[in-house]
């Protein structure tokens, strides 16, 4: 019978803590501090970003740094057949710019439809080429497995991205509604946002016409949960790829 040793037996410990989704390794380079940097947060639609990450987004901000809500799409009907009376776009639009505004951000669509997200290898180019042009230090994207489809269709643009452009920047997953449209999500990091709260939900409530009543009081529960977890009175929670090359979160700049 082979003996295994302390040292041993304390690695494999490591591993499987890390395996587990309870940590990842130390980040295996220092965080881009002291410097402006650009942060683009990926949504399926106007609101996604605001309400996983609005909070983080404020306290970005506040101190300089450049932050691009990335939509896939304008949050338009949906359906190619209705007439353009009908499409709510300029609408979703409009709220976006004001949710943007009120924390200090910048809007971009990648002009996808609503519910008819496309992954191919067209579409795979056509977001290389947005996120080239931004030259991003940081990318947040949402869970890849959440339950509406073009979460998980950006989910996927964004993370093929960051492959072809070498992993040479910050990547992060955030969540949405947990327990209703983001399951299995185990946080590697948490961001206190206790006194950015009230931002935040500005700009969820920016997005007049997507019953914010409704899904704020939900994000209102998972914010409170994931400050009991993180320590904080509220926070929001991220999963960083364990590839990513360095820290980017608000309190490691």
């Amino acid at each position: 019978m082979s003996v295994i040793s302390r040292r041993k037996l304390i690695e494999k410990a490591g591993l499987v803590a890390v395996a587990a989704g309870r940590a990842y390794p130390a980040a295996p380079t220092p965080s881009p501090s002291g410097r402006r940097i650009k942060v683009i947060i990926a949504g399926g639609h106007p609101g996604d970003p605001e309400y996983g990450c609005g909070g983080t987004v404020a306290r970005y901000t506040d101190l300089g740094h450049e932050v691009v809500l990335l939509y896939l799409n304008r949050g338009d009907s949906g359906y190619l057949d209705k007439p353009p009376a009908e499409d709510t776009a300029p609408v979703r639009v409009r709220e976006a710019e004001k949710a943007c505004e009120i924390l200090k951000a910048r809007s971009a669509f990648a002009g996808q439809l609503n519910g008819r997200a496309v992954v191919d290898a067209a579409h795979y180019d056509a977001f290389l080429k947005i996120l080239e042009s931004e030259k991003p230090d940081a990318l947040i994207t949402q869970w890849p497995i959440d339950g509406h489809r073009d979460h998980r269709a950006i989910s996927a643009l964004a993370y093929d991205s960051w492959l072809r452009m070498g992993k040479k920047f910050a990547f992060y997953y955030y969540e949405v509604s947990s327990g209703e449209d983001t399951l299995m999500f185990s946080p590697t990091h948490y961001v206190d946002i206790t006194a950015a709260e009230p931002r935040k939900r500005a700009a969820c409530y920016a997005h007049a016409s997507q019953t914010p009543d409704r899904y704020y009081a939900l994000q209102l529960q998972v914010t409170k949960f994931r400050g009991v977890e993180g320590g904080y009175a509220q926070a929001e929670a991220y999963v960083r790829h364990a590839q990513s090359p360095y820290d980017a979160l608000p309190q490691d700049l």
